[in-house]
């Protein structure tokens, strides 16, 4: 590719994962170009997308200063990112019981919080018929996973996952909590998550406010304008 950045990124204007790498990419001083994928045209599923992502998904990570190594899955490629570049520890971590937490959050992001989340999407706009008691069931799953991330972050004195700083395992989770708070919890005047889930919601707000992560929502609105 002749664009003359270290990656190319796969990605979508809204979709929450390929955002989360950017974060990263962002965070860690690499240079990338962004493919965004129109899902309307099919574009993820086309070949000259699932050449490099069998499973037809974003976001996909090309590295050319690794002989084009392939990536995908957002959380794996997150490991990958903080594997090879991140020698310094400015986003993971060096203590071992620190890296097996940073991995249990990835994978409860991924397992947890993703697919649960998403799902409410799926029963408010794209379902062909009104399945309420879906739309309530996944609402619910999200109002879990901020109790239990309020429960762990409440008791961490730097207000941070693992290893007392910002890590990858808090960048994966912004996108999805971002979009629960302003979208999939819209209709539910009776949840105030500021009141409820307290060091949840300091939490996610710090995050918004992170340079790299702020910068970013910036170039997402001006997308989705």
């Amino acid at each position: 590719m002749s664009h003359g950045k270290q990656f190319t990124l796969y990605t979508h204007k809204s979709g929450p994962n390929g955002w989360k790498v950017a974060f990263v990419l962002e965070e860690l001083g690499l240079s990338y170009h962004s493919i965004y994928i129109d899902f309307i045209k099919q574009e993820h599923r086309a070949p000259e997308h699932t050449q490099y992502n069998p499973n037809g998904r974003i976001p996909t990570l090309i590295d050319h200063h690794n002989g084009d190594f392939v990536i995908w899955e957002s959380n794996a490629i997150l490991l990958y990112l903080v594997d090879k570049y991140d020698k310094e520890h400015k986003i993971s971590v060096a203590d071992e019981k620190d890296r097996h937490g940073l991995f249990q959050w990835l994978f409860f992001q991924a397992s947890g919080q993703g697919p649960y989340y998403g799902q409410v999407f799926w029963f408010k706009n794209a379902h062909p018929e009104p399945v309420p008691s879906a739309v309530e069931r996944y609402q619910n799953e999200i109002l879990r996973v901020f109790g239990v991330l309020d429960g762990v972050l409440a008791k961490q004195p730097s207000g941070w996952l693992v290893g007392g700083k910002l890590t990858i395992a808090d960048l994966s989770f912004v996108m999805w909590d971002l979009a629960a708070m302003t979208t999939a919890l819209k209709d539910r005047p009776d949840v105030d998550v500021e009141k409820t889930y307290p060091a949840f919601y300091a939490w996610h707000q710090r995050l918004l406010k992170y340079e790299s992560v702020a910068k970013l929502l910036v170039v997402r609105a001006s997308l989705m304008n």
